[in-house]
């Protein structure tokens, strides 16, 4: 029995996807279910069968009679007492050959909104499964119905609330709205409406044609409500939108500026657009232009357009039933919108745009006519394109689970940062400026953001997923990457310092070393270094408070990386980082290096004279 290394040929084609290895050999593994259930009602993946995983090895079993185990398939998929949706096709059961021994591929697609949740037996409160990073788990009967709600034809932003009127609506927001809808669109026929004509026309006050019923919709109050309406618990008991700038250099302050429902303004969400477009947009370059029509100066921009697209998207997309409400940050290197809810197509499809799935319709009807809110599914294609403009590095969208959030990510960081271009060109010597420009882009990623993953790089590069794969991998055998994950969602980083292949086995031939004057470590601290963390690397359990003074004598006159603390002191960099780092910068005993960003991944700690 032949075992797979990391590099094989056979894993490539799958490896960017989330895969799952079972052995099968004594027929199809009854896990199997869990797992077709869990990659439907996530992002999909890639089930092999006939390899056992053993203690973090792969080794290829093959199968006993892989034509009888597809026909059980089959007939097992198709069987509304075992599984709610059959969603193969013949094409995504391949059938491989190994060194002698058959595999079977199965390719599980992510489910579509409509078939969701994809359960097993009868139930789907109690046979629903979706994947984490720690394996299938069982979704809660929340999880469970907001699926199910998100199956139905009707918007949830179109429901009919009981007993709400026209006095749970702020007028000014009324009317700014329609000065707005009035100087994008002059002569739109809409305008001519009174207030409530207005209202029946954005679906704001709907009539039910079914039960003759009206009233106010779920989306008029979240768009023009009155703050003690929206906090009405017959409202929308989840509802909260809050906005945090966070561009202090004290690390002790939490926020620069922060808009939050507190009873000084009205709360809802066209109020919150307008106040967080105005302070996002608040630094980005105006060049002087005319508009070809008007012959009037153009204060907008493609970076103007992402930055409206993209908060309209988090207003628009967000599930209000979730935890969390919608949450919008804005730092010195970059902004972070995230919202409640899934996404209803999979980060592929959304990747590639022209496939448009929206949870609250009446919503993304209002902010298309004040300028947000693409309906054609091109609005992650426009932010990216203002990204571009601005020569910046690509947005990031992740989807995270337990609660269901989605997270957007835009950097305002270039593409290709000298001083990361300067710190990989030290690490790695000549053999760094022999890469290409796409291997380059993949180790500044890692550097700049901690890791590079396969799914990041399709959101930076035109390459296929495969390519991908390859060129990932081909870093990793040159020595400048590390893999982890490799079962479930692998993760590249950039290598560790001292490894056979970094270039170099000190830390000053790391590169995590910030190389600045004299600041830069030199030949032969490393000893010095490794002789002032010895108490340290002597115990495994060390007191805090003699933890803390060997920190400090480490980095007296120096810049040390988390990581190289946690390399001198025999330590795990990013738990130091929980339990130490930052509480004693908070302190005054370290300082930063980067003090305007915090978080940054290369960010360096000097005892503070």
């Amino acid at each position: 029995m032949r075992q797979l290394d990391l590099f094989d040929p056979l894993l490539v084609p799958v490896e960017s996807t989330d895969v799952e290895y079972k052995a099968a050999r004594g027929g199809l593994p009854g896990s199997f279910w869990e797992t077709y259930s869990a990659m439907a009602n996530t992002e999909g993946g890639t089930v092999v069968l006939g390899i056992a995983e053993r203690e973090g090895k792969l080794f290829v079993d093959g199968l006993s009679d892989a034509g009888k185990l597809r026909s059980l398939l089959w007939a097992q998929l198709n069987d509304r007492q075992k599984v709610s949706c059959n969603l193969l096709t013949e094409a995504g059961i391949e059938t491989v050959a190994h060194d002698g021994k058959t595999l079977l591929f199965i390719h599980v697609p992510r489910a579509t909104r409509r078939q969701r949740p994809v359960y097993l037996g009868a139930n789907p409160l109690g046979g629903t499964f979706r994947r984490a990073e720690d394996g299938d788990y069982r979704c809660s009967e929340d999880e469970v119905r907001r699926m199910l709600a998100d199956q139905s034809e009707e918007p949830a932003d179109s429901m009919i609330l009981e007993h709400f009127t026209l006095d749970d609506l702020d007028g000014d927001s009324l009317r700014q709205f329609r000065n707005r809808f009035a100087s994008r669109d002059p002569d739109h026929p809409w305008l001519s409406e009174d207030d409530l004509g207005l209202l029946r026309k954005l679906n704001a006050w709907r009539r039910d044609r079914a039960t003759g019923r009206e009233g106010l919709t779920v989306a008029g109050l979240l768009m023009f409500g009155r703050d003690e309406a929206l906090r009405d618990p017959a409202a929308v008991p989840n509802y909260h939108v809050d906005y945090r700038e966070r561009l202090s250099d004290d690390p002790a302050v939490r926020w620069t500026d922060r808009i939050v429902p507190d009873g000084t303004w009205p709360g809802n969400l066209f109020q919150f657009f307008q106040r967080v477009i105005q302070r996002l947009a608040a630094d980005l370059k105006t060049p002087f232009q005319l508009d070809a029509k008007a012959l009037l100066r153009k204060d907008d921009t493609m970076a103007h357009e992402a930055l409206r697209e993209a908060v309209a998207n988090a207003l628009i997309h967000a599930d209000y039933r979730g935890q969390g409400g919608v949450v919008i940050e804005k730092y010195a290197d970059r902004i972070e919108l995230s919202n409640p809810g899934s996404l209803l197509v999979s980060l592929g499809q959304l990747r590639r745009g022209g496939v448009s799935e929206c949870r609250n319709k009446t919503l993304q009807t209002m902010f298309q006519l004040i300028g947000g809110g693409e309906k054609a599914g091109s609005g992650m294609d426009k932010i990216r394109a203002g990204w571009r403009s601005q020569h910046w590095r690509s947005p990031r969208i992740e989807e995270t689970l337990r609660p269901d959030r989605v997270r957007l990510v835009l950097p305002m960081v270039s593409l290709l940062p000298p001083e990361s271009l300067d710190l990989l060109g030290r690490r790695f010597g000549s053999r760094f400026r022999a890469l290409t420009e796409t291997q380059v882009q993949a180790l500044v990623t890692a550097h700049l953001e901690g890791e590079v993953t396969n799914a990041r790089m399709q959101e930076m590069t035109d390459l296929h997923p495969t390519d991908i794969t390859k060129m990932l991998r081909g870093l990793v055998k040159g020595g400048f990457l590390r893999q982890e994950s490799q079962r479930r969602w692998a993760h590249y980083h950039l290598e560790a310092v001292g490894s056979p292949h970094s270039g170099g086995d000190s830390l000053h031939s790391g590169g995590d070393s910030p190389h600045s004057g004299g600041d830069s470590l030199h030949n032969g601290a490393d000893a010095a270094l490794l002789a002032i963390a010895a108490p340290a690397r002597a115990k495994k359990r060390l007191p805090p408070a003699e933890m803390r003074a060997v920190i400090v004598a480490l980095c007296r006159d120096r810049w040390l990386t988390a990581t190289q603390i946690g390399r001198c002191l025999g330590r795990d960099a990013e738990n130091l980082q929980t339990r130490f780092l930052t509480a004693m910068v908070k302190e005054g005993r370290l300082e930063l290096r980067h003090p305007d960003v915090p978080n940054r991944p290369d960010q360096a700690y000097r005892t503070k004279p």
